[in-house]
C-alpha cells in the first residue's frame, strides 16, 4: 500500500546542504517524491512510497541531520505519482 507524507524540518536547515543530502539519502530507498526550501526558512519533504520505507528513510534523514533539526512537523498528504525523489528550488 502506498502512503505520502509532508515534513516540515525547522532550526538551521537552510544553507547546510539539507536540500542536497535529503536527496542522496532518498536515493537508498525505495521512495519518490521532493525537498525544497520554503520562504519562510523551512525546508519541505515530500516523500511517497510503502508506509515503512517512509518510516526508514524520515529516520535516516533525521539522523544524519540530527545537529541541525530543532522540530519538526509530519502530515499525511495525497498520494502523487512522482516518478523520482528530487530537489526543487
Amino acid at each position: 500500500m502506498s502512503a505520502c507524507k509532508r515534513v516540515y524540518y525547522w532550526g538551521t536547515v537552510q544553507g547546510v546542504g539539507f536540500r542536497m543530502t535529503t536527496q542522496r539519502i532518498a536515493e537508498h530507498f525505495v521512495v519518490t517524491g521532493y525537498v525544497r526550501n520554503m520562504p519562510d526558512g523551512l525546508v519541505e519533504v515530500v516523500v511517497a512510497g510503502k508506509a515503512d520505507e517512509i518510516d526508514r528513510f524520515l529516520g535516516a534523514l533525521a539522523a544524519r541531520m540530527v545537529s541541525y533539526i530543532q522540530g519538526h512537523k509530519i502530515e499525511d498528504a495525497n498520494a502523487q505519482n512522482f516518478t523520482n525523489f528530487e530537489m526543487r528550488n
